[in-house]
């Protein structure tokens, strides 16, 4: 590779590479524009609803109820039955061995 010429490396886009003794120097590099993930509206818009709640931010998002209400919530009612029904049998000797 000689010098002036132009390489790109994922984003980047580098001109003038030197390679002396196993060391890659970059100098001059630029980055390549890319399309964005979503519109910028989009991304406004999210940033005005999590700049307005005065919550902490992992508790923002509407999906957030079922990590954080439904699944603690049916955890501890599972728990709760099977503790109930261990100490129901445990009173009435079902399942006692003999």
């Amino acid at each position: 590779m000689g010098r002036g010429e132009t390489t790109r490396v994922g984003g980047y886009r580098f001109s003038s590479i030197s390679v002396l003794a196993n060391t890659l120097t970059l100098s001059t590099f630029k980055m390549v524009a890319e399309a964005p993930f979503r519109p910028r509206e989009q991304l406004l818009e999210k940033q005005r609803l999590f700049q307005s709640i005065h919550k902490h931010t992992h508790l923002k998002s509407p999906m957030d109820k079922l990590t954080s209400v439904a699944i603690p919530v049916a955890l501890a009612g599972s728990c709760l039955f099977l503790i109930g029904r261990g100490i129901y049998n445990m009173s009435h000797g079902i399942g006692k061995k003999e």
